[in-house]
């Protein structure tokens, strides 16, 4: 591949300095005035780190759906470049998850917190380990890497083309055809629907209602939690 990541278009690639967060970069930037479809990302080999600048047109109840997008684009991006028999999978509201343990996650903010608010802007990164940083690995099992988990091929570079690429079009299926398809994808990819879960909350993770938010039951009561109580404050 060449050295400098080809994006589809209508998104514009943005490399930042190593010692600089893209997320924070896209923040920055967002704030001053940015085009819609940049991506910031940093060159590293050991994670990926990559920020997407969307403008929304939607009350923020709906951009914030982009989100799953996002997820998506992820996971069948690693789908087409991991060996075949590598699962990727999401735990709600904004981690990765391969073979089962964790292995990146997704970041979002934007300049609304009101539902019923179109935000001027909507950042969406994401951040992905190819290789253990911790001294030791073992001290979380909850935890891996890219290269531990078979995909040492994989270069950033190429995850990160390869994911602009599957969020694009995901993105155009959402524009195009609202939330019930993003569900329709991300639900099977989520391994604890219908279960008992700790993280944001503890109950029975029940799933998403029509608006993408969770639906959790503890007892007789089911409660709605929404992707905007999790975003980065700007």
């Amino acid at each position: 591949m060449n050295d400098t990541p080809q994006f589809p278009p209508l998104l514009i690639g943005e490399e930042v300095s190593a010692h600089i967060d893209p997320f924070d970069k896209a923040l920055s930037q967002a704030i001053a005035g940015v085009d819609s479809g940049t991506i910031f990302y940093s060159r590293a080999v050991d994670t990926l780190r990559a920020a997407l600048v969307l403008a929304p047109e939607t009350p923020l109840e709906e951009a914030i759906q982009a989100v799953y997008v996002v997820q998506i684009g992820l996971a069948e991006s690693l789908g087409a470049l991991a060996p075949p028999e590598v699962p990727v999978n999401f735990q709600w509201p904004n981690r990765i998850k391969v073979n089962g343990a964790l292995c990146g996650s997704v970041r979002y903010a934007s300049d609304a917190t009101d539902p019923n608010e179109v935000p001027n802007w909507l950042i969406i990164g994401i951040e992905v380990p190819f290789v253990q940083l911790a001294d030791n690995p073992g001290e979380h099992p909850d935890q891996t890497c890219l290269h531990e988990e078979g995909c040492s091929e994989i270069l950033p570079m190429a995850l990160l083309e390869s994911w602009s690429k599957h969020t694009l079009l995901w993105l155009t299926y959402f524009m195009d055809g609202g939330f019930e398809r993003l569900h329709n994808e991300w639900r099977p990819r989520c391994d604890t629907l219908g279960h008992q879960i700790t993280t944001p909350k503890s109950g029975v993770f029940v799933g998403l209602d029509e608006k993408g938010r969770m639906l959790l039951r503890d007892g007789v009561m089911t409660e709605t939690l929404s992707l905007i109580d999790y975003q980065e404050h700007a």
